[in-house]
């Protein structure tokens, strides 16, 4: 059985109503959310969804920097494909595959300090010329897929040319950009929970605004993260090793 990471909380306010919060990042199980508390995965996601049971009103609160892509594609479908009606509120930030997740609401509430930041996919990979054309073929499929969740959101208010601009510039909305393109719905009242983004999240990012990134008073180095990378590190080599000998 997956654990549930601490923070992807269920709040049931009533039989037929259920708050999920998600605020950390989205991770494959191969980077299981024992490592952090504030990861989880689809499969985490998913007990916490059979956890709810049957109720007619999901309230996902998000406030992510996004993570694995295909991960949080299977978040955004079972969303989709599950019969109640699921409310929206990006908290704070919904960046990269956060925000595919949150174009699962019916609708999509953001306050006036939260952030939503769409761009293209990227992923770390090795091989030779062939394989590189391969993965590189499997990026665009991947960014057509976010294209097409979006347009799905948007309507009329975002043409795919616009959209496709927005995503190769890196685009970090504001609660009424996200509106103005239909990204959202509803402009809400400033929260607590404003947009901000660690320096080690942010510098996988290229147009990140000064003005969410966490400050510090002296640079520190994020042991779990250094611990994590390692331990990734480890992984594609096991892999790579595998592969040679196959």
């Amino acid at each position: 059985m997956v654990k549930k990471p601490k923070y992807l909380t269920i709040k049931q306010k009533a039989k037929t109503e259920a708050d999920i919060y998600i605020d950390g990042e989205v991770v494959g199980e191969v980077v299981t959310d024992e490592w952090s508390e504030s990861e989880t995965s689809a499969a985490g996601f998913r007990d916490s969804l059979k956890g709810i049971g049957d109720v007619s009103t999901i309230n996902l609160h998000i406030n992510s920097p996004g993570g694995s892509v295909f991960e949080g594609i299977a978040i955004y479908n079972m969303l989709k494909q599950n019969k109640a009606t699921v409310n929206t509120y990006v908290d704070g930030l919904a960046a990269s595959i956060a925000s595919v997740i949150a174009m699962s609401g019916d609708t999509i509430f953001m306050p006036k300090n939260a952030m939503m930041m769409i761009h293209n996919p990227y992923m770390i990979t090795m091989g030779n010329a062939s394989e590189l054309r391969k993965q590189a073929d499997s990026l665009d499929q991947v960014t057509n897929s976010s294209v097409i969740t979006y347009l799905d959101k948007a309507g009329d208010k975002l043409d795919e040319d616009t959209l496709k601009q927005l995503m190769d510039n890196e685009t970090w909305l504001t609660a009424q950009e996200a509106v103005d393109y239909g990204l959202a719905d509803e402009v809400l009242e400033a929260n607590q929970a404003a947009a901000s983004i660690s320096l080690n999240i942010a510098e996988k990012y290229k147009n990140v605004p000064q003005g969410i990134i966490e400050s510090t008073s002296q640079p520190t180095v994020d042991k779990e993260w250094l611990e994590k990378v390692k331990r990734q590190a480890e992984q594609r080599i096991q892999l790579v090793k595998i592969e040679q000998n196959l």
